[in-house]
């Protein structure tokens, strides 16, 4: 399958079962600015472009919301365990980008896409969610090109300093996706 623009990758997502049953799921929490980001998006558009009968398996499923009235990490973990109730066997990760700025000793996010945009590569910079008619909405504060196009590079947020590209540097080579996803291409700063 050829994927061209954002209109693919939400047909993509949306024909998926099993995608939309988890964003279903998390649609349910009706958590403030919700999003389901990260390998759950890039990893979905990868597997396609690679032509994967079969889904690769993901670390963990990342939930993103921003509520500032409850910032402490044992909410967030209520949450998984809702989520756990709901769909067992999902590795669950709910993080409030409300408090997540101060671990990353940022300034605090205007939203989750602020906070998606201050994530280190721009192939990972992606999330959905449901609106309230459980249409599929796709942010991309980067853009879509670099997925599409199998890229990882750091987003201009972690480019401006040499202690974020650091931080880059390492976490892609943990990540080491082209293993996976063999046409994957990772650009070195």
């Amino acid at each position: 399958m050829i994927l061209h623009n954002e209109d693919d990758i939400v047909k993509l997502i949306s024909e998926d079962k099993w995608m939309m049953g988890i964003l279903l799921e998390v649609k349910q929490l009706q958590l403030p600015d919700w999003w389901v980001c990260a390998g759950f998006v890039r990893s979905k558009i990868w597997d396609t472009l690679h032509e994967f009968e079969q889904r690769t398996t993901m670390a963990d499923i990342d939930v993103i919301y921003l509520d500032r009235s409850v910032i402490n990490e044992s909410h967030e973990k209520i949450l998984e365990q809702k989520l756990m109730k709901l769909s067992p066997g999902i590795p669950w990760s709910v993080k409030n980008q409300a408090r997540m700025h101060s671990i990353n000793d940022l300034e605090p996010y205007d939203s989750c896409i602020d906070a998606m945009a201050k994530f280190p590569e721009t192939a990972t910079a992606l999330g959905v969610k449901l609106d309230s008619e459980n249409n599929i909405i796709l942010a991309a504060p980067w853009g879509i090109e670099d997925v599409l196009q199998m890229k990882v590079m750091p987003t201009p947020f972690f480019s401006q300093s040499d202690k974020l590209l650091e931080i880059y540097k390492k976490r892609v080579n943990v990540k080491n996706w082209s293993e996976t996803w063999g046409k994957v291409t990772v650009l070195e700063y």
